[in-house]
């Protein structure tokens, strides 16, 4: 068992909510975890971004497909890759979260202890 949470777990566990929410892009979503977390100084790493999202799709969570960023072909010619939810991965998403939440409360378990044993 790990001290604490792992770094993909926990963007795992994000990516599976923005896709649930309809943020539907690698950078979209990089982006906004970055404005999440921003007033606790993390950034995500975007290779642990695309690394957890090919392992998503990997896991038969999600599916990709590819169309164009814009709404004019004529002018919006940049490819972007959507992610989707397979149809039995709602289920493995929900699955996967479960799990985490083990994780994540005994994180905040141990992490609560520490602060309250070391700073009275």
């Amino acid at each position: 068992m790990a001290f604490m949470i792992a770094q993909r777990a926990f963007i795992k566990l994000y990516l599976i909510s923005m896709v649930e929410e309809h943020h539907g892009y690698g950078y979209e979503m990089l982006e906004e975890m970055k404005a999440r977390f921003e007033s606790f100084g993390y950034s995500p790493p975007q290779s642990e971004i695309y690394r957890a999202l090919h392992e998503l799709v990997h896991d038969g969570v999600l599916y990709r497909t590819k169309q164009l960023k814009g709404n004019d072909p004529k002018v919006d010619f940049q490819e972007i890759v959507i992610y989707h939810f397979t149809d039995d991965g709602h289920e493995k998403a929900n699955l996967y979260k479960k799990q985490v939440k083990v994780d994540l409360d005994r994180c905040i378990g141990m992490l609560t202890k520490a602060a309250t044993d070391n700073y009275k």
